[in-house]
């Protein structure tokens, strides 16, 4: 079998900084263009900055001369490849003043020369479409994918005996053997129209056990439907150190997530805070952007968090009072809204960690706020696969995506797929039909 060339783009460094290591027995080459983009966006702060300086200096950690190729640990090989070294453009068609199309130069040069099978690597999807149509075979970095359309939603419904159903009621608990669940899944069982009730998979235990409806409200809220219902339940649940809450605008994802937070710190102190944070967009900047001081800047991109919080002061203390009640929560210092820039790095002990709209993350960044969590800490990840603002990520590549897929097994975890709109009517039309 003929040996490979992948020539990789920028995006694919930024997206997965270890990307080197993911192509076993092959010639890895980067176009000298793309280094320099890199070495151009080391500067920044973010997580774009931070995954340009990692791979620079783990090219200066390699040994040998670097642009005949240097043995790496996984069999392959890695070279910088700089096209103006080719004789001639080998009847290139496309015009090199964009860096893209020196980065599909190289590509084009090397298959030119004689290697057998090259192969370009980009998160881009019209470069690969460019790729196709010179004779270039293209691809997407297939690592750190899942499957959205095979997602793990965490909820399911099952047609079962009316018997069945009445023994989870009435035992508090249903063994089911042979069937398949996942730690902390749960299920709607219904017997036609006589019964219904609904479960949660104890691992531990190996079975059903019911989980009644909520009777309370929290901080003026409560659970409307079976997936807001299972979503309390697995915030409220303090063994459950990760949770994923996926569904489209509307559907009171983060409104649970704040809603629990508060509960946990304010009533019970499991957590001394809230952290509260999304992704910056675009992508390669920080909030220094955004005009204002670092509170006005944090407001600006926050609002939508701040819309639930006032919701929430709203249902508790009524229209009258919201502002009080907002502003004695956030001079509590219980509460803090950041950008996730900011998140990497810091100590995160005992803390209730919401990730709004984490699809706009890569898997590399939720590591990284992940593995900050330290003791005694939960992180909640809500948002929606199907509305991606980073233009290198899709429904497949994304945070929120991968992250269920990898901790579907493990019994800290618990995810809910969403849904029911809560909304009004006219949004919940609009979300459907527009």
């Amino acid at each position: 079998m003929a040996r490979k060339t992948f020539v990789l783009d920028t995006n694919v460094f930024l997206h997965d900084p270890e990307a080197i290591l993911k192509f076993e027995d092959s010639d890895i080459v980067m176009p000298l263009v793309v280094l320099e983009e890199l070495d151009k966006l080391k500067k920044f702060t973010d997580e774009l900055g931070k995954n340009a300086r990692h791979i620079i200096r783990f090219i200066g950690s390699l040994k040998g001369d670097i642009f005949k190729g240097i043995p790496i640990e996984n069999g392959s090989s890695f070279s910088i490849f700089i096209e103006g070294k080719a004789q001639d453009r080998h009847g290139f068609p496309l015009h090199l003043e964009s860096n893209k199309h020196r980065i599909l130069f190289a590509a084009y040069c090397l298959k030119a020369e004689g290697r057998e099978v090259v192969v370009m690597i980009s998160k881009d999807f019209v470069l690969r479409i460019k790729a196709e149509s010179i004779g270039i075979q293209a691809q997407d970095y297939e690592s750190l994918k899942e499957s959205y359309d095979n997602l793990y939603r965490g909820f399911r419904k099952k047609e079962v005996d009316k018997r069945q159903v009445d023994e989870l009621m009435t035992r508090g608990y249903l063994d089911l053997p042979g069937e398949e669940f996942f730690p902390n899944e749960f299920c709607r069982f219904t017997a036609g129209d006589q019964a219904s009730a609904m479960g949660k998979y104890n691992e531990k235990k190996s079975r059903v056990e019911l989980l009644p409806p909520q009777q309370e409200d929290i901080w003026g809220i409560r659970p409307l439907n079976d997936e807001q219902q299972c979503a309390m339940d697995l915030l409220l649940n303090d063994e459950i150190k990760l949770v994923t809450l996926i569904g489209q605008a509307g559907t009171g994802k983060t409104l649970m997530a704040l809603t629990a937070g508060l509960r946990k710190v304010f009533d019970e102190g499991v957590y001394s805070r809230i952290l509260v944070s999304r992704p910056i967009m675009p992508l390669g900047k920080d909030i220094g952007y955004l005009p204002g001081t670092k509170e006005e800047k944090i407001y600006h991109w926050m609002q939508p968090i701040y819309d639930n919080l006032e919701y929430v002061c709203e249902s508790i203390s009524g229209t009258e009072n919201t502002t009080e009640t907002k502003q004695w929560i956030m001079e509590s210092e219980k509460i803090e809204m950041e950008a996730v820039t900011f998140i990497r790095g810091r100590s995160l002990a005992h803390t209730y960690i919401i990730i709004d709209e984490a699809q706009n993350l890569t898997p590399h960044e939720v590591k990284t706020i992940i593995s900050r969590a330290g003791k005694g800490t939960k992180v909640i990840l809500t948002g929606d696969p199907t509305q991606i603002d980073n233009p290198y990520l899709d429904k497949d590549s994304n945070a929120l995506t991968y992250v269920v897929g990898k901790f579907k097994p493990y019994g800290i975890y618990g995810q809910v797929f969403f849904e029911k709109t809560e909304r009004s009517e006219l949004a919940a039309l609009a979300a459907k039909v527009l």
